[in-house]
C-alpha cells in the first residue's frame, strides 16, 4: 500500500485527534473568527480597507454631535448646568483637575465641554455629598482666549497663570516641554488651592465612563493605592494586545489558555456532540492551550477586557505601561512628587512627560506605578492641541 494511503488511513480518519485538531483549527481560524471579527476595530481580522474610513467618519460625527449638544447645555443656563462648583471645599477626598488649552483645529467638537458635561452628570449621581471637587486648569498662553474654558467660568473654578507667568511660559521651548510645564503647573496649583487627599488629572479630551467614580473609589480602597506614584486610567486600545513586550500580559495569556483548555477537556466526557477523542493528556492540553491563546489574540484582547466592566472590583491593576497620560490618578500627595520628577527632566520628542514618568517610576527606589484595565475614559481627541493633525483623522 502506498505510503500516503497508510498515512491517510492512520491519521486523517475522523477518529484521529490529528484530524479533529486540524478541522477545529480550520473552522475557527478560517471561518468563525473572520466572520465574527471582520468589523471589530481591534481584531486582527478587521478589514481596514472596507470599514476604517466609514467607522472613523461615524465616530467623528458622533463626537461633533455631542460637542454641539454640550455647547447648548452650557449656554442654556439650565438647573443642571448651573449647579455651581465654583466654591471648592478644602481637603476633599478627591480632586479632579481638567487640563485644557485652546484648539486651533477641532474647535467645533468642544471636547472640554463634553468632558465637563459628563462630569456634571456623574457627580449628580453621587448623592448629597460630592464624591469629588472639580477644577478646570486653562493653560492657554496665546493671544486668543480659550472660549470653552471661559464659558465654564460661571459653573466651575477655572485657574490660569497670571499675566507675568503667561509671558514667561511663552519662552521658546519645544511642544513636549511646554506640555510638561503646563501639566506641572496644574498639578501644583490644584494642590495649593485645596490640599486634596487624592488627585485625578484629566486632559480635556478624556471623556469619563459611566462608572468613573465608582471604580476610582474602589481603587483607592485597595491596599496598593497609597504605595504607588500614579495609576494610569487609560492605555490606547490598539496597544492592549497580548503579543506585547509587557511580561504580565504573556503570563495572563498563557493562564487564559491553560484554564480554557483544562475546562474544555474536562467537559468532553459529559458533552461531546461531535465525538471528539481528546483526553486530559499533556499533548491535548498543549494543543488546546495554544488554540485558545491564538483565538483570544486574533479576536482581540480589548474585547475580553470589556467583560471586567461588570463590576468595579473586576477591574485589573497591572504594572504601568509607557504610553500616554490623558487620565491619571495620583493617590495621596504623590502629585507633588510627580511634579518634582517632571521638573528634573527636559522633554523632547521621544522623551515626553509620559516617558519621563515611566522611567522615574522604574528607576527611583521605592516608587511604583500601575495601569488600570479596561480603560476608565474614552479618548475622544481626534484633533490635538499640541501636535500636527491629519486632514482626515482615523481611528487607527
Amino acid at each position: 500500500m502506498p505510503r500516503w494511503r497508510v498515512f491517510g488511513s492512520q491519521y486523517l480518519r475522523w477518529s484521529s485527534t490529528v484530524t479533529q485538531g486540524l478541522v477545529l483549527s480550520v473552522v475557527m481560524f478560517c471561518v468563525i473568527l473572520p466572520l465574527c471579527c471582520h468589523r471589530l476595530l481591534y481584531s486582527y481580522f478587521f478589514i481596514k480597507s472596507m470599514y476604517l474610513d466609514s467607522m472613523s467618519d461615524e465616530v467623528l460625527l458622533d463626537s461633533y454631535d455631542r460637542g454641539q449638544e454640550a455647547l447648548r447645555f452650557w449656554r442654556s443656563g439650565s438647573t443642571a448646568a448651573s449647579s455651581g462648583f465654583t466654591d471648592i471645599a478644602k481637603r476633599p477626598e478627591l480632586l479632579v483637575t481638567v487640563v485644557t488649552a485652546r484648539r486651533t483645529e477641532g474647535r467645533d467638537f468642544h471636547y472640554l465641554l463634553q468632558v465637563m458635561q459628563r462630569l456634571i452628570g456623574l457627580l449628580g449621581g453621587c448623592g448629597e455629598r460630592r464624591c469629588a471637587e472639580v477644577l478646570v486648569c486653562d493653560v492657554e498662553s496665546g493671544p486668543q482666549e480659550n472660549e470653552d474654558a471661559s464659558l465654564l467660568e460661571d459653573h466651575f473654578r477655572v485657574i490660569r497663570r497670571s499675566p507675568e507667568e503667561q509671558r514667561r511660559s511663552r519662552e521658546r521651548v519645544n511642544t513636549f516641554e511646554k506640555e510638561k510645564r503646563d501639566y506641572v503647573y496644574c498639578l501644583r496649583k490644584g494642590w495649593e488651592l485645596v490640599r486634596p487627599k487624592n488627585v485625578v488629572v484629566l486632559e480635556d479630551d478624556a471623556l469619563p465612563r459611566r462608572d468613573f467614580f465608582a471604580v476610582i473609589k474602589d481603587l483607592l480602597s485597595r491596599r496598593f493605592a497609597l504605595q504607588t506614584l500614579y495609576i494610569k486610567l487609560y492605555h490606547p486600545e490598539r496597544l492592549q494586545r497580548y503579543w506585547n513586550p509587557e511580561p504580565y500580559r504573556i503570563l495572563e495569556w498563557i493562564g487564559l489558555g491553560l484554564v480554557g483548555a483544562t475546562a474544555l477537556l474536562l467537559t468532553f466526557p459529559y458533552w461531546n456532540p461531535f465525538s471528539f477523542s481528546f483526553t486530559l493528556s499533556a499533548t491535548h492540553l498543549l494543543f488546546f492551550t495554544l488554540y485558545i491563546m491564538a483565538a483570544a489574540e486574533l479576536a482581540g484582547r480589548h474585547y475580553l477586557l470589556e467583560v471586567r466592566r461588570l463590576s468595579p472590583q473586576l477591574y485589573a491593576v497591572s504594572p504601568a505601561t509607557e504610553c500616554c497620560t490623558p487620565a491619571m490618578l495620583f493617590p495621596g500627595n504623590s502629585s507633588l512628587r510627580v511634579a518634582e520628577y517632571l521638573d528634573e527632566s527636559f522633554c523632547v520628542k521621544g522623551n515626553a512627560k509620559d516617558m519621563v514618568l515611566y522611567q522615574m517610576a522604574r528607576s527611583v527606589p521605592g516608587e511604583r506605578s500601575h495601569s488600570l484595565e479596561p480603560n476608565l475614559i474614552t479618548h475622544i481627541g481626534a484633533f490635538s492641541s499640541v501636535r500636527a493633525n491629519p486632514s482626515r483623522p482615523k481611528l487607527l
